[in-house]
């Protein structure tokens, strides 16, 4: 799905939200009418259900609430919402369908570095980095931006050192975290430095930080998965009081596809 009014004929609604797109339908504006934003091959619609909004689609499971937020994970048999928390559905997919899984010995959340990784991610990534840069765009007051700044970077210089002595966050091995890490990451430079106003250093600033994003980014099940014009399109077309005109600025970012020589490293480094 894209960005957009889920109830075009409803003018007190005031509702926006996740839509459902076919490629080949016209392009879509900005909350305020501004832009003209056409759909892809990756925008599909829902065959299953049929509803045209995640709104919709929340409203058929009997939630007319709210938030109607994604990602979801849905039972189709039941047809009912079983999980709609990302950390959540991220742990449940790491074991809990493995009879059916292509790879079910893949483990995400290796229990020999479990409570270190929460630790990190409850103190520093999720907080200060995860939603640290929302805090930084959305900040009401200076106050709350400068307090917000400070701790992302602070929190930013920190990792870039602890990447400098291991490949990944818990050692050699990929985890759930730098999932979370680098779905922030992969944003930076394209987005939050210009949109959130998170410029004090760029990604390119940080050369760990930096060739971890190209380490994560070369497997081919995230790669696949990310498309910096999606990216760029929904961030600065959907507030309308961050980017009135939705304009969407050139830079992609730098170049992820460069190998980042990461795989020669060692945790005893």
């Amino acid at each position: 799905p894209t960005w957009g009014n889920p109830r075009p004929d409803d003018d007190e609604d005031g509702h926006h939200g996740w839509v459902y797109r076919k490629p080949d339908e016209e392009p879509m504006t900005n909350p305020l009418g501004h832009g003209s934003f056409p759909s892809d091959e990756l925008c599909q619609p829902d065959t299953f259900t049929g509803a045209k909004t995640i709104r919709e689609f929340y409203n058929q499971c009997g939630d007319e609430v709210g938030p109607f937020t994604t990602p979801v994970l849905y039972d189709k048999k039941t047809k009912t919402i079983v999980n709609n928390e990302s950390t959540e559905i991220m742990r449940m997919l790491n074991s809990a369908f493995n009879d059916l899984a292509e790879n079910p010995t893949l483990d995400l959340y290796p229990s020999d570095v479990h409570d270190q990784l929460q630790q990190l991610s409850d103190e520093t990534i999720y907080p200060k980095v995860n939603n640290g840069v929302y805090r930084c765009g959305f900040a009401r007051s200076q106050q709350a931006y400068d307090e917000a700044v400070v701790q992302l970077f602070d929190s930013l210089d920190l990792l870039e050192e602890k990447l400098s002595k291991q490949r990944f966050l818990g050692g050699d091995v990929f985890t759930w975290l730098d999932m979370r890490l680098f779905m922030t990451l992969v944003r930076f430079d394209p987005v939050y430095i210009t949109y959130f106003k998170a410029n004090e250093k760029r990604l390119v600033d940080y050369p760990n930080l930096l060739g971890f994003v190209r380490d994560v980014y070369s497997k081919p099940a995230v790669k696949k998965v990310i498309s910096m014009r999606h990216i760029k399109t929904h961030y600065f077309t959907s507030h309308p009081v961050l980017n009135t005109f939705g304009i969407i600025p050139a830079y992609n970012g730098p170049d992820l596809e460069v190998a980042s020589g990461r795989e020669k490293m060692s945790s005893t480094l």
